[in-house]
């Protein structure tokens, strides 16, 4: 059993932020034995830290952010990787803005910092985890499975729209392979998802000197590709970064199939899932637990719960029936008639608006419109579906905690298709945050951002 490690001295780094575009210095520090790695901001009242932990994973559009409070730590995939590939357990990572140097798109200059303070071993022993079960994924076009091995290991395939530069690599990570194999691996985007990443206010520190684009069949970049497969090489770098957010060492072999941020740190979260139940060995040598009846299920009645769940956790559309399975609103308060895709932290669902709801009786006589806090409340039924979407959360309540930046645009009126456009933004525990925009003929009628926490019946 190795032990634990982490720097021998303090390493500092400079440069701009990939999604701020603002300058940035880092330093990473040594930490004791048992701290794990942490992030610390040094630039807000209290110097606040962050523990780089997977509950603390707030935001997952195109990097990963950490959120704690008030705090933000954005795009911490890269050093989290390097720290991963090199082997440190324990650190604190200090900043002066609210994201890490992006450096060249890859864990590069990371890599060579850590390497250059040296990593020393530390008196206690590194845990290391084995999963007792096979633990799978399945979030819209991504595939991610962990099988129990004798190493980590990490096996993916990576893909453009309709197949466009697939790839795939298969490695161990262990510290020679991470130096010689991925810890070059750039960053890289699609031309066409430029003009939208601007529009969001991302990639303002942006640049062929720290990306790779890919415009057509053209791949442009400032010098050579790296690797033969340089694309997917960073996808087992960013799937190493977060799911280093376990907090514990792995002994397993990851496969995925076009990885994204969301769906990496949703597998962490089921990782989690998994190291946190009781050993079945424990359980065998204590007290039985009290006998309870179960009803009886018929074969078929369990199939159509596993295919529903199933379909639950993997994405794509819902009739109303099943989405009364999930949420537990019903008539005249249910304000979702279906869903029509699911893709990690996005979601799409309807609304019929009829004459016949009978909030119109009074708002308005002759006049009947749709009251806009009731769009409000479809946006929170809608982000609910997403966080209830998990097995684990599925039979609970979404309370409607909060709302903010509330807007209303146009009105709705009887005959109007409603359709809801959520995107969780956060995910802490039990408490939800999501972005909403309602629309009516693909025209903006609403927005908000609305908080929600679950809770049991």
């Amino acid at each position: 059993m190795l032990n634990q490690q982490t720097l021998n001295r303090s390493i500092t780094f400079s440069g701009v932020g990939l999604h701020s575009g603002g300058r940035v210095s880092m330093s990473i520090l040594p930490a004791p034995a048992n701290h794990g790695i942490r992030f610390r901001r040094t630039d807000l009242e209290g110097k606040p830290e962050i523990e780089a932990r997977v509950e603390f994973v707030g935001e997952t559009s195109r990097s990963t952010t950490l959120v704690k409070g008030s705090v933000k730590i954005h795009t911490v995939e890269h050093v989290l990787a390097a720290l991963a590939g090199v082997g440190v357990d324990n650190a604190v990572v200090e900043l002066d803005a609210n994201e890490p140097p992006i450096a060249d798109g890859s864990s590069r200059e990371f890599t060579r910092l850590i390497q250059s303070a040296g990593v020393v071993s530390q008196t206690e022993q590194r845990e290391v985890w084995t999963p007792v079960e096979p633990i799978e994924l399945k979030m819209g076009e991504t595939v991610m499975t962990l099988f129990p091995d004798e190493v980590f290991r990490v096996t993916c395939t990576s893909a453009g729209k309709n197949g466009r530069f697939t790839q795939f690599f298969s490695t161990e990570i262990n510290s020679k392979t991470w130096e010689k194999e991925l810890c070059q691996a750039r960053t890289f985007c699609f031309f066409e998802e430029i003009e939208y990443l601007i529009k969001n206010g991302l990639i303002k520190g942006g640049s062929l000197e720290n990306a790779i684009v890919i415009r057509d069949d053209a791949v442009l970049t400032t010098e050579p590709l790296r690797y033969p497969e340089e694309f997917v090489r960073h996808k087992i770098l960013d799937i190493v970064g977060d799911i280093s957010l376990v907090g514990r060492a792995i002994r397993g072999h990851v496969t995925a199939v076009r990885p994204s941020h969301a769906a990496n740190c949703e597998f962490a979260r089921l990782i989690v899932a998994q190291m946190n139940k009781p050993l079945r060995a424990a359980q065998a040598f204590g007290p039985p637990p009290e006998a309870r009846p179960e009803p009886v299920k018929s074969p078929a009645a369990t199939s159509e719960r596993d295919d529903f769940l199933e379909k639950l956790e993997g994405g794509g559309s819902l009739d109303v029936e099943q989405v009364m399975k999930v949420l537990p609103h019903r008539y005249p308060f249910l304000m979702v008639d279906g869903v029509l895709k699911m893709e990690g932290n996005l979601i799409t669902a309807f609304k019929n608006v009829t004459i016949n709801e009978p909030y119109f009786q009074g708002h308005f006589p002759n006049h009947p419109i749709m009251p806009g806090v009731l769009q409000l409340e479809a946006v929170a039924q809608v982000a609910g579906i997403l966080m209830l979407r998990r097995a684990e959360n599925l039979g609970q309540l979404a309370y409607f905690m909060a709302a903010d930046k509330v807007k209303w645009r146009k009105p709705v009126f009887p005959g109007d298709v409603l359709v809801i456009e959520v995107e969780l933004i956060k995910s802490r525990g039990k408490i939800g945050k999501a972005r909403g925009v309602c629309k009516v003929k693909d025209e903006i009628v609403s927005e908000s951002e609305v908080t929600f926490m679950l809770r049991g019946q």
